[in-house]
């Protein structure tokens, strides 16, 4: 597909055909991650299920020698298997 940028307003933009954005199951409204990758325009669809939160952001504010604390349950009961 062959675009052109776009003056609108302050900013500028590409316009995207349908086809397209329905084959990177990007709709009208979403959130999408555009970065720069070797001198090329990257636009990504957000994975985001619920929430406002996007786990990838979150885990990259974690310390790199996080180590989770381990939690005791108690013994099983019922129908629990461990």
């Amino acid at each position: 597909m062959v675009t052109r940028v776009q003056k609108w307003g302050n900013s500028q933009g590409l316009r995207v055909n349908k086809e397209l954005l329905e084959k990177v199951r990007i709709s009208i409204g979403d959130a999408v991650e555009v970065s720069v990758q070797e001198g090329a325009i990257l636009i990504q669809p957000i994975k985001q299920l619920r929430g406002r939160y996007i786990l990838k952001e979150l885990i990259t504010l974690m310390p790199k020698d996080y180590q989770p604390d381990k939690e005791d349950w108690g013994k099983p009961m019922g129908r629990e298997i461990w």
